[in-house]
């Protein structure tokens, strides 16, 4: 499917640009486009990959007719690693057989198909992880300048109150540098609901460390607009075109 879409900014900018602030690929996928002929401004096939697109005028993406990039999200239970087992371990690309599918999908990944995690959850913890070999849907989730919210339930024992939350929400460093404020809120006695903009190896368990709180359950619930809702866990499925347009158009 085409995609396309008036150009409205004062200033004119790159096409390969354009296209990668609407998640449509990434600058280097664009100029892979423009080379196969597919991008056109104003109906004008687009031949040179400097070229800016003005105000007022037309982009027109034609669809390539290789697969697009693989990405799924799944649910992951606790004693599944993201990634590299070590002997004896399971790794969540092992789980995505036909049998665990919730709808439908046109590639059941194999031993082939790299599927890298995008935000690993460890060993210790469940819920939703995804996996993917789209470098744009990478770089919305985990790049060095995404601000997506991932949001996490956690249950914890120890003592509890107003002092360790707002030293939680903001106050706390790792590895020697400040970490960026969260939301953090109690969601009932024992439970707290994490809100982050980053993803430090650990952060929350070693957070609550910090503050003498030991977690006994961590589960992620949501990164960005994608949500664990109708996934069972253990189960997985594709993600689809409107869901990976949300995931890396979303603001940071």
């Amino acid at each position: 499917m085409a995609w396309s879409r008036r150009y409205e900014e004062a200033e004119p900018q790159r096409v390969n640009r354009w296209l990668a602030q609407n998640g449509v690929c990434s600058r280097r996928e664009a100029e892979t486009l423009i080379t196969k002929g597919l991008v056109m401004i104003d109906g004008e096939r687009v031949d040179d990959p400097g070229r800016k697109i003005a105000s007022g005028q037309t982009l027109t993406v034609e669809a390539d007719s290789g697969p697009p990039p693989l990405t799924i999200m799944f649910h992951k239970p606790i004693g599944i690693v993201s990634a590299q087992p070590e002997p004896g371990e399971t790794p969540a690309a092992r789980l995505l057989t036909r049998k665990a599918l919730i709808g439908e999908s046109d590639v059941i990944p194999g031993r082939d198909d790299r599927l890298a995690p995008v935000g690993r959850l460890d060993k210790d913890s469940r819920g939703l992880l995804i996996l993917s070999q789209d470098g744009v849907v990478a770089k919305a989730v985990i790049g060095p300048t995404s601000e997506l919210e991932k949001e996490y339930l956690v249950r914890v024992t120890g003592a509890l109150g107003d002092k360790k939350l707002n030293r939680l929400r903001h106050g706390l460093s790792l590895d020697g540098r400040q970490l960026k404020p969260a939301k953090v809120t109690i969601v009932e006695p024992q439970q707290l609901r994490f809100v982050l903009r980053e993803g430090r190896n650990r952060q929350i368990r070693r957070m609550c460390e910090l503050l003498d709180l030991t977690v006994v359950d961590l589960m992620r619930i949501r990164v960005g607009p994608l949500t664990l809702n109708g996934l069972p866990e253990g189960r997985w499925r594709p993600l689809t075109a409107a869901e990976r347009s949300a995931l890396v158009s979303a603001p940071s």
